[in-house]
């Protein structure tokens, strides 16, 4: 088969294919294949053509969407890379990835050059620029001469993309994924979500994972149109989707609070709102069904080119910690640490089969192999399935703590340290300890912190929860050994680019508690040593503990927020050698203000030169406080 906008553009010109949120300017399906076909041609004259590994280092912009539709057409195997990463991260995934061409903007130039000029290889990686030059480095695809392109053909097990998993758990990975597992999951999500000729998906995370570049590959599959912003700010985000009347849009929790915070709910015309790339927690499903917010919490990941399970919103208001029923084509099993199936209602594993699984980690085989057993693809996460097939996310399988000779799950842990009226956000880690082993330490972000009322803070303002009222909470519903013995208050959880709890942050404020020695707090965080004695299992290591809560750690934690729009506090956002998403589009970028597109009228835009260019007029915002920063999560 060949490029799919080239199908849709034969069949039908006229529909609207993208509408550039800050201009306002609307191409159709036909505009838009003869952009991508002028650059495909300027590609082409610059040697990329089939098999070509080629680098994507772009803000998202006019540009960024055709460049992801003249690479299939060229049959190039495209590879998009954060455009916020260094000089030395770049140059580690064009290693990694075998990348040959690189194409950038006038911004992430000056690191794109360095990346390629620092190489031990003598290899030359091609620079090529959608805007005028700033070095020596990159050449303007705006002088290339088009050539004449043939599309490619595909078929359905070539190797299509290559995405960066998260890396929150160890070096990002090369996930690679096929035409087959690009169909297989448009078609899954379809069924799930259903579509509507009219849809308007409103795009506002980072193209470089799936949540966002999956809207994109999809608009010609599905007839529908994109409305492109080129990064999140949480009230013009919400004006966006009014202004568009968009029917649907992919969201990390973070980015669903901070809307709903700045304009109270959404706008009626949406009828999807998929949440993924990070933990939810079920304060945030309540008020979605109390607003009438229709909710998605789903579950996927970068080795599965999307969602794995997704909950409607009736089924997310019934059970907020799921995350629904597995996709048509995919099985999903639950196993042991030897790879045995449990039943329903145990936690182990979660392995997925599906022909939307990848086929594998690009140049690394013993990664891959590690990653497939009997039953498929072993994700990393820990998960529970109910009787009627219903799927709960709990954590990471190394996220798990060994504390005293025994297994703590830390979703488990901070599922109920959430339930706590005064605690808004929980994060659990173990940390070294010399007389455990590992201790449970949890960090804390207190309710009052997020509310808006100015009393809230009017009290107690150096100390804003009660650590011993929160411990007591705990006791009634957890075993002795589970219990945290530190606890660390923040006024936020850290969070990786994906929006996944970032676990060696968490870690680090608890950086004066290995060796048994008392914690000290960084960043902000107030720590406290609750003491070992006062929570520690009373029976000796090994021994079986006190009944509150089943160490294998099936109390859910979760939500919706997790990568996996699960609640898990790991969420399976985290990347395993899997980079468990959510959702489907997982990330917003900085919280700035403006929107992505070109400043130029539809038919003077050309994306191989700068007078289509976004942004180059000043007029992007820097990114907002921390508190209203959007976060990466990769939800499709």
């Amino acid at each position: 088969m060949r490029d799919w906008l080239s199908h849709r553009a034969r069949i039908e010109p006229s529909g609207e294919a993208l509408v550039v949120a800050r201009s306002g300017d609307v191409f159709t399906f036909e505009d838009l294949d003869t952009l991508v076909e002028d650059l495909a041609g300027r590609l082409a004259a610059a040697g990329v053509g089939a098999g070509t590994h080629l680098g994507a280092v772009l803000d998202t912009r006019l540009e960024y969407v055709c460049l992801i539709h003249a690479a299939m057409r060229l049959g190039a195997r495209l590879v998009p890379i954060g455009d916020e990463l260094t000089s030395r991260e770049l140059a580690g995934q064009f290693e990694t990835a075998d990348v040959t061409t690189v194409v950038c903007g006038a911004e992430t130039e000056p690191a794109v050059v360095d990346a390629t000029e620092g190489r031990e290889t003598t290899e030359r990686i091609s620079v090529l620029s959608v805007d005028d030059p700033r070095t020596s480095g990159a050449e303007a695809l705006s002088q290339m001469e088009p050539e004449t392109v043939s599309p490619a053909d595909w078929a359905l097990h070539d190797t299509t993309l290559v995405l960066f998993t998260s890396g929150t758990t160890g070096d990002p990975k090369a996930v690679q994924l096929t035409m087959q597992n690009l169909l297989a999951s448009a078609v899954a999500s379809a069924f799930r979500l259903g579509i509507d000729p009219d849809d308007r998906w409103l795009v506002t995370l980072s193209l470089h994972h799936m949540g966002g570049i999956a809207p994109i590959l999809r608009l010609p599959l599905y007839g529908t149109t994109v409305v492109l912003r080129q990064s999140f700010d949480a009230g013009a985000t919400v004006d966006d989707i009014d202004r568009y009347d968009a029917t649907a849009t992919s969201l990390v929790p973070t980015m669903l609070r901070r809307m709903l915070a700045r304009r109270g709910t959404l706008p009626d015309s949406l009828r999807v709102v998929l949440l993924g790339g990070a933990p939810a927690s079920t304060d945030l499903i309540e008020r979605c069904r109390d607003y009438s917010v229709p909710v998605y919490p789903t579950y996927g990941m970068t080795e599965t080119a999307s969602q794995i399970a997704t909950a409607s919103p009736a089924e997310a208001f019934e059970a907020p910690q799921s995350v629904g029923r597995p996709l048509f084509f995919t099985d999903v099993t639950i196993v042991d640490e030897a790879g045995a199936p449990l039943p329903a209602g145990e936690s182990g594993e979660i392995v997925v089969e599906a022909p939307t699984v990848t086929p594998g980690y690009y140049g690394d085989a013993d990664a891959t192999a590690d990653a497939f057993g009997q039953h498929g693809f072993h994700t990393g996460d820990v998960g529970v399935r109910a009787a009627d097939g219903v799927l709960t996310v709990l954590n990471r399988l190394d996220d798990r703590i060994l504390t005293g000779g025994k297994n703590v799950d830390p979703g488990e842990v901070a599922d109920v340290l959430r339930a706590h009226p005064t605690v808004y956000d929980a994060a659990v880690v173990g940390v070294p300890d010399a007389e455990w082993g590992e201790r449970v330490s949890a960090l804390v972000v207190p309710e009052r912190a997020h509310r808006s009322d100015v009393d809230a803070h009017a009290d107690d303002p150096s100390d804003p929860l009660d650590r011993d009222d929160v411990l007591a909470f705990a006791r009634e519903r957890l075993a002795g050994f589970k219990l945290p013995k530190t606890i660390a208050i923040a006024e936020s959880l850290p969070r990786t680019v994906s929006g996944t709890i970032d676990r060696e942050a968490v870690r680090a404020q608890f950086s004066g508690a290995d060796a048994g020695q008392p914690p000290a707090g960084d960043d902000g965080a107030t720590v406290a040593d609750v003491g070992a004695d006062s929570v520690a299992n009373p029976e000796t290591p090994g021994e079986s503990a006190s009944a509150g809560g089943s160490e294998s750690g099936s109390d859910s934690e979760s939500g919706s927020d997790s990568e996996s729009g699960s609640g898990s506090e790991s969420g399976s956002g985290s990347e395993s050698g899997s980079d468990s998403e959510s959702g489907s589009g997982s990330e917003s970028g900085s919280d700035s203000d403006s929107d992505g597109g070109s400043k130029s009228p539809p038919e003077s835009a050309s994306p191989a030169g700068p007078e289509s260019t976004a942004d180059h007029d000043g007029t992007h915002e820097e990114p907002a406080s921390e508190s209203d920063d959007g976060e990466d999560g990769e939800t499709r």
